[in-house]
């Protein structure tokens, strides 16, 4: 009984084992193919419904926008000791010491003027608030010069007429302002005989019994500005044609 069962097993077994085979290869699986191509190819044996693992992208580095340095500019270091700088030498701007101009302005020029007052011809009337001396003359008109005028201090007014007349004039400096300067660093001398370097001038005319004169300047570039110590100055062209056109005894009102 035996026998006959497994020789019946094995004749079924050559009968339905080719066609077994044929069916399980009548549709043969798709071939998978990675889009990566350095994945596996073999992922095909898989099967159709088998996931795809693709591999993980490396991650892209990560961009940090930093400010750019401020450069600071480096200060010169001291050259040292024994050593040549060879460096070229920038030149210095210098201030100059004094406000020179090269000629006055138009209104500081002498010039007749039209001027109504009731001072009498021969009148010398100084506009100290405008910077102007008036030499009143017939027809309703004055010759008028540009002057300078005391400084912020050393304003004065006044009538006085005047008393002396000199040429080049000597100067005797105020003990007053010999003080005054000498606290500031200038010492002045105690006398200056007349020539173009005294701050007189090249004429003076002297008011009353004041310390006080109409005098010329070595300093042109003074007039129209209020500078000094309560003198009236003119240029000394100015101060000549002046002294030429009074006398002792004109009338002088400073206002």
């Amino acid at each position: 009984m035996k026998k006959t069962l497994l020789l019946a097993i094995a004749f079924a077994a050559s009968l339905s084992g080719p066609i077994f085979a044929q069916e399980r290869y009548r549709e043969r699986p798709p071939v998978v193919v990675s889009p990566d191509l350095a994945a596996p190819w073999v992922m095909q044996l898989a099967g159709p419904n088998a996931r795809v693992a693709y591999p993980r992208q490396a991650a892209q580095p990560r961009v940090v926008y930093r400010p750019r340095p401020v450069y600071q500019q480096r200060q010169a270091q001291p050259a040292r000791r024994g050593v040549l700088d060879r460096r070229p030498v920038q030149p210095v701007a210098m201030r100059a010491n004094r406000p020179i101009r090269s000629q006055l302005e138009p209104q500081f020029l002498p010039q007749v003027v039209s001027y109504a007052t009731k001072e009498k011809p021969g009148t010398i009337v100084i506009d100290t608030n405008n910077r102007f001396l008036y030499l009143v003359i017939e027809g309703g008109q004055a010759r008028r010069y540009g002057v300078g005028v005391g400084k912020p201090g050393f304003e004065w007014a006044g009538a006085h007429k005047i008393t002396r007349k000199a040429e080049w004039p000597s100067w005797v400096p105020p003990k007053e302002m010999i003080t005054r300067e000498a606290a500031k660093g200038h010492y002045l001398p105690a006398r200056m005989e007349g020539g173009p370097e005294n701050p007189l001038g090249a004429r003076a005319l002297y008011l009353g019994s004041t310390l006080y004169r109409i005098h010329g300047t070595n300093a042109p570039w003074t007039i129209g500005s209020a500078v000094s110590s309560g003198c009236i100055r003119m240029r000394n062209e100015d101060v000549v044609d002046l002294y030429e056109r009074v006398n002792v005894g004109t009338r002088v009102i400073v206002m």
